[in-house]
């Protein structure tokens, strides 16, 4: 089936994904296209390779960079809105004005798809290829992850065993010195990339003393280990080296912190990890290239495609797409301030991605819910709640102003849009003085992407200045306060007194107190109540813990009622994955 017979009104995104095989570019043209040097390519298959980084960017050192794009994004609907559809849209659109573009993007995980958010590939003509392999594991990198911190764990937990069981002359011989571990304070669990709520709380160890040492322990989803966020903020193996080694994974008996480089484990990890810093060449359906490198979520993690792959295509185009997790409260603010801070790379232009749909929602409407049907609200023209919900619209577009990056909106066109709900949008972003593109991108691909480029083009070739939030010498409390007011709309923040424990110990430390806030909050809502829609005034953040990501360099402070591991849905994804066993295709994936 040629790419001109293919309808996303008709087909499902898979079917669209699997149509397009045929004309998908092999990882040698990509690379030719690119300028990558063969030697430089290293194939898994015939449409998907890893890129040697280091020799690139030390051929490519003298080469200028390309513009730089981030795409963000409005408070979500638990459906999402179609900002990674928007990403491939916007990379087709500057491929159709004939600019070398290409796009960053995370890998999935496999807890949303096997649940219920799908792979995050795209959807309809404006999706990155080839599908099953991008959801499906891609090229082992979350395996490697999630090898590497189990194997800390196992170094913990078989170190407990070993000191409980033998004394220290014993010790002595096998040249362990005594940690002294204590088993009521370790600082992380086990990863599984599953959303798997049955392993939140566990207990390990039970049986004889040959069993295991038994303490309480618990899963959390792979993405959210520390492990990923270095992968996503490391610049060289080097730096991936020496953060392996900063990694806390417990707490002796006088509550000092005990490292994997103090198990001796931290060698071995970053030996599953050697591979996985290369990023991995993929494309979009129309043949551009796209980066997929490191997979961390934004409303747990840092929510950003790595580091290593922005540097690459930087050098290898003229225009840099790159996509952060959910809405800019959390998704562009750690985008802004800590990923950019550590890269030492300034943003040109910031894509507000928008729908009718979720606007309607932050206006009234009702509950979206997954697995659901939606509401008929949704389907019916009903420009009051667009109108009411533009106020989300309006914070967002603040946020990203306040860094002095040039916004343009995206309102990812929905076929039941009306032109008075459209009109609703236009008038709200002509009030903020920012450029929107109705775009079709869904449903034309890079065509319904051409207006969208041109803003996007015209918005980088505008000088601009680049400024963070907050200083790295500001306290950790004033940082936190800096996000929770300017960026959430916060009226203050309230810790619990476990959190303020740690703080205090953190703030002693000079070291510490310098690192960045990456927060965790849900990404339905601008504040930490997933029920508050639409722009909420007059609330406080409740901070309840606070964590120490040492080796990723980051302060983690833990706001509301959210936690590591998610849970399956009742009607998750999974039901309808399946392999044609005629062809060998898999079936089912979004």
């Amino acid at each position: 089936m040629s790419r001109a017979k293919l309808d996303p009104r008709s087909m499902e995104d898979w079917q669209i994904a699997a149509a397009s095989e045929a004309h998908m570019k092999t990882v040698y043209q990509l690379g030719e296209e690119m300028g990558v040097e063969q030697r430089e390519l290293l194939p898994y298959g015939h449409f998907v390779a890893k890129l040697d980084f280091i020799r690139i960017l030390e051929r490519l050192k003298d080469r200028p960079r390309g513009k730089y794009v981030e795409v963000t994004a409005i408070t979500p609907t638990p459906l999402g809105e179609g900002k990674s559809t928007s990403t491939m849209g916007l990379v087709q659109g500057l491929g159709r004005l004939g600019k070398r573009a290409m796009g960053t993007i995370r890998q999935p995980s496999g807890g949303p798809t096997f649940n219920i958010k799908g792979s995050a590939a795209g959807g309809g003509l404006s999706q990155c290829v080839p599908l099953s392999e991008f959801s499906l594991g891609l090229t082992g990198d979350i395996d490697s992850i999630n090898n590497a911190h189990n194997l800390s764990m196992v170094a913990l937990t078989s170190r407990l065993q070993h000191e409980s069981n033998y004394g220290d002359k014993t010790l002595s011989e096998k040249k362990l010195r005594r940690l002294n571990i204590d088993p009521r304070n370790l600082a992380t669990g086990w990863t599984i990339d599953f959303s798997a709520q049955a392993l939140r709380e566990i207990i390990v160890g039970i049986g004889s003393k040959m069993d295991g040492f038994m303490l309480r322990s618990g899963f959390q989803i792979t993405v959210s280990s520390e492990v990923m966020s270095i992968l996503a903020v490391a610049t060289s193996l080097r730096d991936l080296r020496e953060r392996m080694g900063r990694i806390v994974v417990a707490f002796d008996k006088s509550g000092k912190p005990i490292t994997t480089q103090d198990l001796e484990v931290d060698g071995a990890m970053t030996a599953l990890m050697y591979r996985a810093i290369n990023p991995n060449l993929m494309q979009t359906l129309e043949g551009q290239p796209v980066l997929v490198h490191a997979g961390p979520f934004a409303n747990i993690s840092i929510g950003q495609s790595s580091i290593v792959a922005d540097l690459l295509g930087l050098k290898l185009s003229d225009y840099l797409v790159t996509e952060s997790g959910f809405g800019a409260d959390i998704g562009f603010e750690k985008f802004w301030n800590l990923k950019c801070r550590m890269s030492g790379l300034a943003p040109n232009c910031s894509v507000i991605v928008a729908t009718v749909r979720a606007l309607k929602m932050h206006g009234g409407g009702p509950s979206v819910v997954p697995g659901k049907p939606l509401d008929p609200v949704y389907t019916q023209s009903r420009p009051d709640l667009v109108e009411k919900g533009v106020s989300n619209l309006f914070a967002h577009v603040e946020t990203v102003k306040k860094s002095l990056v040039h916004p343009v909106i995206c309102l990812n066109h929905f076929p039941g849009d009306s032109m008075e709900e459209i009109a609703v949008v236009r008038s709200a972003a002509q009030a903020m003085g920012v450029p929107i593109s109705i775009s079709t991108h869904w449903a034309d691909g890079g065509d319904g992407a051409r207006e969208l480029a041109e803003m996007v083009i015209d918005a980088c070739s505008r000088p601009s200045k680049f400024r963070m939030l907050y200083e790295d010498d500001l306290s950790i409390k004033d940082k936190i306060s800096r996000i929770a007011s300017e960026v959430y709309g916060a009226a203050g923040v309230s810790y619990t007194a476990h959190a303020e424990n740690r703080l205090a110990s953190l703030q002693a430390d000079e070291g510490l107190n310098r690192l960045g806030v990456c927060m965790v909050k849900t990404h339905l809502s601008l504040s930490h109540d997933p029920s508050l829609k639409g722009r909420p005034r007059d609330w406080v953040l409740p901070v309840r813990d606070v964590l120490v990501y040492h080796g990723a360099g980051l302060i983690v402070p833990v706001a509301g009622d959210i936690k590591l591991m998610p849970g399956t849905a009742s009607d998750p994804a999974f039901r309808r994955i399946d392999v044609d066993v005629d062809t060998g295709k898999v079936t089912g994936l979004f």
